[in-house]
């Protein structure tokens, strides 16, 4: 987008409250636009829950393991305009579920259609029944556009499916993209997001993991751009009130509590829906063990009731910290309650047993995010992204069709600063 372009009549003083993936985009997009930006965040560091933290002893770990895909395409674009080299900081491939023993599902390059049904029916580990009845499944799916009753779980759509493919496709993609374990998942935005990442052209499958720290892939390079291009930036600042601000519009980018609160004395309706939101976390268990390697830069896991953990990911295959592998657990409610030390050890021990090491791992650090991710059930009532005139509200967690996702997130900042006018 050329920001000469895309001025518009009259600018106008927008303050942009929150500093995620979502105020980011909207920062960038409103500056573009030729509005006068400042972007607020009340932590010292911007990213969100996209971001890279320093430990007291020095170390950086990324607060998740976010992964990208092909279909995100305004997420890409913001990183280009943000001056990021995307086939560098990302390193892109072919959709592959690659457990620790055998081969999963995996797309080979080509037309979505065909290129979907050959990686099912090339599929090593599914008996041919298997297949058949997932392609058939599938093929419903896309006769009746993607869309099922409201009120489905993903558990529910997919009953009739062979167990196996339930267990080694459905439930990983499903907690993965909903953060939202498939008996409580909304069939709805599930069947949304394989539209999309499935069948939207080609490429679009494609798994793109980030090469570099999450804050150096948006956050430093949005924060140059912006600042270059005009906008301030104020860290460590918590909006008390939206009374008295001396803006002319305001994007509340921020967490959809921090939105209620700031939101309730304008729309109290609007704020009880963002309060009645419930939320999903996600832990991440950093282990070290030099000289060791998984069998690809992404694993999946099978989870259990001792198992945590549904992915790993090989830092050192992604081009940074070798040695060092970050393990996920997504809909990680029931491992909160135990403990951040316990479900390190739980994982710790599902590594040992379902990988190979050339000595036993150690636990470097673990990370949880409390409220990574709406839980996405059926029949959600979420916020609409217009609060009132001149305030809106951008976050992954707003009205539209996408899990909270970094995708949803940019998506909606890009929608509120084009709102603007």
């Amino acid at each position: 987008m050329d920001r000469d372009e895309n001025k518009l009549a009259r600018a106008v003083k927008v303050a942009v409250i929150g500093g995620g993936w979502a105020g980011l985009a909207a920062a960038v997009t409103a500056t573009q636009r030729g509005h006068q930006v400042t972007l607020i965040e009340m932590a010292q560091q911007l990213g969100g829950r996209a971001r890279t933290v320093e430990t007291p002893e020095g170390g950086r770990f990324d607060n998740g393991q976010h992964i990208l895909i092909g279909a995100y395409a305004q997420s890409l674009a913001l990183l280009q305009t943000v001056g990021v080299d995307v086939g560098t900081a990302l390193l892109r491939m072919p959709l592959r579920l690659r457990y620790p023993t055998h081969e999963s599902l995996r797309l080979p390059p080509g037309p979505p259609l065909i290129s979907f049904a050959r990686g099912v029916l090339a599929h090593p580990g599914w008996p041919l029944a298997a297949r058949l009845r997932f392609l058939a499944k599938a093929s419903g799916w896309l006769a009746q556009g993607f869309r099922c009753a409201p009120q489905l779980t993903v558990e529910q759509l997919c009953v009739d499916l062979p167990a196996i493919v339930t267990a080694e496709l459905i439930a990983p993609l499903c907690v993965a993209a909903l953060n939202t374990p498939a008996p409580r998942a909304s069939a709805t935005v599930f069947l949304r997001v394989l539209r999309d990442a499935l069948f939207s052209g080609p490429g679009s499958a494609d798994l793109l993991l980030p090469r570099v720290g999450l804050s150096a892939l948006l956050a430093e390079p949005a924060t140059h751009w912006l600042k270059a291009h005009g906008a301030e930036i104020r860290l460590g600042t918590r909006v008390q009130t939206l009374d008295d601000q001396p803006f002319e519009a305001v994007i509340l980018a921020c967490s959809s509590g921090e939105a209620a609160r700031l939101a309730r004395p304008i729309n109290p309706a609007w704020a009880a829906t963002a309060d009645g939101l419930r939320f999903e976390p996600i832990i991440t268990v950093y282990l070290h063990c030099p000289g060791a390697t998984l069998p690809a830069p992404m694993v999946a896991l099978q989870d259990d009731a001792a198992s945590p953990a549904q992915f790993a990911f090989d830092l050192g295959q992604l081009d940074h910290s070798p040695g060092v592998f970050s393990f996920v657990v997504s809909g990680a409610a029931r491992w909160v309650e135990r403990g951040l030390s316990e479900t390190g050890l739980a994982v710790l021990g599902q590594a040992r047993r379902e990988l190979t090491w050339p000595k036993s791992p150690t636990v470097l650090r673990v990370l949880a995010e409390k409220r990574a991710t709406f839980a996405c059930t059926p029949g959600l009532l979420r916020p609409p992204a217009m609060i009132a005139p001149g305030l809106w509200a951008a976050g992954d967690y707003v009205d539209g069709p996408y899990p909270a996702t970094l995708e949803g997130a940019v998506r909606a900042g890009q929608a509120a600063a084009a709102a603007l006018n």
